[in-house]
């Protein structure tokens, strides 16, 4: 970094914020900084969170480096949301949001694209709109602004933010940008209406100011990272990552992301080797994260650990795991990943319920022997610490479904004295079930705030042992999520009210307020709990436009068979007849 880069009027505000590391850039990266002024397209990518979020986040790490390699004439840049606390010196000082690499005014890009990674993020993209000098209306803004693009989960519901962005991208990117990117630059410097229009025609792309229906595009083979982007500060995953496959075929039944994200499509073992040793050894990280819906999955996974053993021993790196499956395989892998064989390593499950009946209704796949006989294998092996994730509130639920939680958890720390772990613990997280669009539980109602509250408080009162220790999510940020992931366009209203009066960093709980978000329905003359309401299995949904692949009709049979306690077995064991006629 020059002098000159020092000198930047930005600076001289990062002694007055928290974390003034986020705002200082100086990363390393794997590929030169690319001309500004030669640039035929320019693409800001948005993330609405901190950057240490952000960073973490790998979609990033993956688009960036996509767009860098479709045309050499692209530029794609960075740029996170701020802190409440910087959010205010910048305005103080009627200063712009300035992009990480090239520290330009967000607003000179062509391209500004946010992904939605959850709901809990939608004002932040209102509060980054606003800091880069643009009308967060997109009806308000000029030919000479951005289009404002957007994708990610929250893009499967898009009529939620539809008010305030351009272009909403639904599909995986690299099935996507190679159609719509050419025809933003391609007709840079005409009307804002026709360019949308144009962006309208292509698959995969739906424009509010044009509704019609639309498709799901995905990408039929992964996009592979060479190298990545190392943050000069520490971030909340600070490690390289490859993901090993896209997809899952298990089929809980509470699952967006298992749903939209068919068919499961794997990546070569050979490549998922080459590309971790070339990221480590161009980067330094000491650490590999094995990422996808559920890498025990990974038909190569037992191969590619093999394949890179004396190579991650050279590097002095190791593997890990995001997620593991409740059975002995899984323990055993997570052992050969992680070394974790003494006595003050942990261990992540998610049972998600209590009792078989209910594990059942939602396809978990998992019953109580193999529960009892991971457990085993876990303290055997010589860890001492288990954590347990749970659900609250999941369709048919009862209070012995309760109890069960409590019992299971129990019965762990139980298991693990009895076997030699005097200083067991289990640690229990219980999170409020909010039912998603483009999933068999898309009709359910979800728990009031009360009901949370008062079942997680019951949980609670069921724990007495210090060893046991139970946390559950904050009932009122599950009650936003759900009013806003089955929302229409008369939600937009409220998030832009909400945000006026102050709403930021709804997911951190140091800033979250309910009574904003409950006074802005009032004040739009929405009740909030009609969002959260069950729907009629006839009834019109405001995302049925949007075709993710997977049938209506086998979500409504999926839901049919969970009342009836009915199990459906695996993809990769038998065709589910989801709709995507994947196997034929």
């Amino acid at each position: 970094m020059d002098f000159e880069e020092f000198s930047r009027p930005e600076w001289q505000l990062l002694s007055q914020v928290s974390r003034p590391s986020r705002y200082a850039g100086s990363e390393w990266r794997p590929y030169p900084k690319a001309d500004w002024d030669s640039a035929k397209l320019r693409v800001c990518l948005a993330f609405p969170d901190v950057y240490e979020i952000g960073m973490s986040y790998y979609g990033f790490q993956i688009i960036e480096a996509f767009i860098h390699g479709m045309q050499s004439d692209y530029l794609a840049d960075r740029a996170y949301c701020v802190w409440p606390d910087m959010e205010a010196l910048m305005r103080s000082h009627n200063m712009p949001l300035l992009s990480t690499e090239h520290k330009r005014p967000v607003k000179d890009f062509d391209v500004i694209a946010f992904t939605l990674p959850h709901e809990a993020g939608y004002t932040n993209i209102l509060t980054m709109i606003d800091l880069s000098g643009l009308r967060v209306r997109s009806s308000e803004r000029s030919d000479n602004d951005p289009v404002i693009i957007a994708g990610g989960y929250g893009a499967y519901v898009p009529e939620v933010m539809s008010e305030f962005i351009d272009v909403f991208c639904i599909g995986e990117a690299e099935a996507l940008l190679p159609q719509l990117l050419p025809v933003l630059s391609e007709t840079r410097g005409r009307p804002r209406h026709e360019r949308l229009a144009e962006c309208a025609k292509l698959p995969g792309i739906y424009v509010p100011t044009y509704p019609h229906n639309v498709t799901r595009q995905i990408a039929q083979e992964l996009f592979t990272l060479d190298s990545m982007i190392v943050p000069s500060v520490g971030i909340v995953h600070d490690r390289a990552a490859v993901e090993l496959f896209r997809g899952c075929s298990r089929g809980c039944r509470f699952c967006q992301a298992g749903m939209v994200n068919r068919p499961v499509r794997e990546r070569p073992v050979s490549q998922a080797a080459d590309s971790i040793i070339r990221i480590l050894s161009s980067t330094g990280w000491e650490e590999v994260g094995l990422l996808s819906l559920a890498s025990c999955d990974y038909s190569g996974i037992t191969e590619l650990i093999d394949t890179l053993s004396d190579k991650l021993t050279a590097h002095h790196a190791k593997l890990s795991l995001p997620s593991l499956r409740m059975d002995g395989f899984s323990v055993g892998l997570a052992e050969r990943l992680e070394g974790l064989r003494s006595k003050h390593g942990s261990i992540t499950f998610a049972p998600e319920a209590g009792t078989q009946r209910l594990r059942d209704v939602i396809n978990k796949g998992i019953n109580e022997e193999m529960i009892i006989t991971c457990l085993t294998e876990i303290f055997s092996r010589g860890w001492d610490r288990v954590k347990l994730y749970f659900m609250m509130g999941l369709p048919t639920e009862t209070s012995e479904d309760l109890d069960a939680i409590a019992e299971l958890s129990y019965r762990t720390l139980k298991l693990g004295r009895k076997l030699g772990r005097k200083r067991c613990s289990v640690s229990v997280s219980v999170s409020g079930f909010v039912p998603k669009a483009h999933t068999p539980f898309q009709w359910e109602r979800q728990n009031s705030i009360t009901e949370l509250q008062e079942k997680g408080r019951y949980i609670k009162s069921l724990v007495h042992d210090r060893a046991l220790s139970v946390a559950y999510h904050e009932p009122e940020q599950t009650f936003l999520e759900g009013m806003l992931s089955r929302g229409d366009r008369r939600t937009c209203e409220v998030i832009l009210r909400a945000w006026e009066t102050g709403a930021r960093f709804d997911n951190w709980t140091e800033y979250f307020d309910i009574t904003r978000w409950l006074e802005a329905f009032s004040e739009c003359g929405l009740d909030p709990e009609d969002f959260t309401r069950e729907r009629g299995e006839g009834e019109t949904l405001a995302w049925d436009f949007v075709n993710v692949g997977v049938r209506k009709d086998f979500l409504l049979r999926e839901r049919h068979r969970a009342y009836s306690g009915e199990l459906t077995t695996d993809c990769l064991s038998g065709c589910a007849a989801c709709g995507l006629g994947c196997r034929k």
